[in-house]
């Protein structure tokens, strides 16, 4: 039980990377603050402190850490799997609005609950924020752009996050995902493609070990980032990818 006694939020909680980055820590002990946008059942998950918020409002992520507060008292670590897709695009049809959205989901939701988390981790002597981004900001694709520059720019927030909580002994680190065998890879297809031929034929072929990555794999990362075995491990950025980044 490597998080017996520990505390978590896990946002993204009720997409398929979530669910089970959600289940891995409730296997290994963990108590659970859920969070979504909304949640399609939550039976699924288990025992859990559920949380409906969007984590691009300032108000709705405070009342986040304040329930974490109440109902525990501590918190040891934060997991943050949200994050959107972005429909394969050319620039020139992309819109400002488009963009911001990414930009807020992707990047905005990161400094929103980092910065409600950092003194309860602080209070709790220490503790680790662990940040989901993407291989697309090693190896990117055409039409991403934006969705590309977002996990760019949640690389370089958790590097200077790091260094910034070093001393207080709270550690912050990336996952760089490879294509997954999630709802959220068929989003990635351009309007008018079929999204399980873009799986296998755009995606999945370019994986060096030949297969998509599984939700579990970023599930048992996260575990190995947030636990005691990574307690040396920070500004990390872990390839979870197949060798998609070669």
């Amino acid at each position: 039980m490597r998080c017996e006694g520990q505390t978590f939020v896990i946002t993204g909680a009720n997409g398929g990377m979530g669910r089970a980055t959600v289940s891995r820590f409730l296997e290994e002990g963990a108590k659970v603050v859920a969070v979504d946008r909304s949640f399609d059942t939550k039976s699924v998950l288990g025992d859990c402190l559920f949380v409906e918020a969007d984590l691009t409002d300032e108000e709705q992520v405070k009342g986040i850490f304040a329930k974490v507060e109440e109902q525990y008292g501590k918190l040891d670590g934060l997991i943050n799997v949200a994050g959107i897709a972005q429909a394969a695009t050319p620039i020139t049809e992309v819109s400002l609005l488009q963009w911001e959205k990414i930009m807020a989901v992707n990047v905005t939701s990161l400094f929103l609950t980092s910065r409600e988390a950092l003194p309860l981790l602080e209070k709790n002597d220490g503790g680790s924020i662990t940040n989901v981004a993407s291989i697309s900001a090693v190896r990117p694709r055409p039409g991403l752009q934006s969705y590309i520059a977002s996990k760019g720019a949640a690389v370089a927030f958790s590097k200077a996050l790091a260094i910034e909580c070093a001393e207080k002994g709270i550690r912050v680190n990336v996952i760089h995902p490879g294509p997954a065998d999630t709802n959220m890879l068929g989003q990635f297809a351009p309007a008018n493609a079929n999204a399980d031929d873009v799986k296998e034929e755009t995606f999945r072929k370019s994986v060096p070990l030949g297969q998509l990555i599984q939700p579990e794999d970023i599930a048992n990362a996260a575990l190995y980032l947030s636990s005691n075995e990574a307690k040396n491990v920070t500004g990390a950025v872990l390839h979870v990818d197949g060798g998609r980044g070669l």
